[in-house]
């Protein structure tokens, strides 16, 4: 018999998403598993896809590898009785004047038309399941959805019960971290979806959820999150989704 030690075995856990293993390590160290929100309330989640309007998609458009499992997270968690919020930038005069500053003229007209109310731009991207009568939509006057005063989402939320947010869309690394902190900042548990995000080069998409995953909230990829959303969903509303739509009360 040959004697193992312990020692010289590999027990990492590797995390789905692919954060690199120091972080990992170092998390799974501190609290004991890998990720910070075993389950989930599908009743009281809600997915929320930031920037995916038809102006955001066409300035980048690799962001489309982000529809598939944005579709396949919205239609397990309506079916499960859950919610999908839609949110969308509002550029005002004096945001435009603010980001002219941070980004340029050219940049910041381009931001503003893709956000003007009524424009071919502002419209959902249509690859996108968007349910008009059913879901949560809001705009937002900055970067982040849930900064208090710039955008109803919140507030919207939390008329249902909300306690669970799961972030997708555009970018990682600018308005849907942000969106994500400050969503945490705000009591609601945060898991930002990592292949339902699309970021900047260089490693920034990487480098938001490692960040985020070692502090703030946790990360997983969408076939996780389905998961956790079919095996939270209570049968009743599994039953009653169908042809009468999700099963909202």
């Amino acid at each position: 018999m040959v004697d193992i030690d312990l020692d010289d075995l590999d027990l990492r856990v590797p995390h789905p998403s692919g954060i690199d293993q120091a972080i990992v390590d170092k998390v799974v160290g501190r609290r004991g598993r890998l990720h910070a929100f075993e389950s989930l309330d599908p009743a009281r989640t809600a997915l929320v896809v930031i920037d995916m309007n038809t102006g955001s998609v066409e300035q980048e458009l690799r962001c489309t590898r982000v529809v598939e499992p944005i579709n396949a997270m919205a239609h397990a968690l309506r079916r499960a009785g859950g919610w999908v919020a839609w949110v969308t930038s509002e550029i005002d005069e004096s945001r435009r004047a603010q980001l002219t500053k941070l980004v340029g003229p050219a940049r910041a007209a381009m931001f503003a038309e893709s956000a003007r109310l009524g424009s071919p731009g502002a419209a959902m991207w249509p690859a996108l399941d968007v349910q008009d009568h059913d879901d949560v939509f809001a705009s937002k006057r900055g970067t982040s959805a849930f900064f208090p005063g710039s955008c109803s989402l919140s507030r919207q939320l939390d008329a249902h019960d909300i306690a669970s947010v799961l972030v997708a869309g555009t970018v990682t690394n600018v308005c849907c971290e942000s969106s994500a902190r400050d969503a945490t900042e705000l009591g609601y548990e945060v898991t930002m979806v990592s292949d339902a995000c699309h970021g900047h080069s260089y490693g920034l998409h990487e480098a938001s959820l490692a960040t985020f995953y070692r502090i703030f909230g946790d990360v997983r990829p969408s076939s996780e999150v389905v998961e956790l959303i079919e095996s939270g969903a209570h049968p009743r509303a599994a039953a009653a989704f169908g042809a009468a739509g999700p099963a909202h009360p």
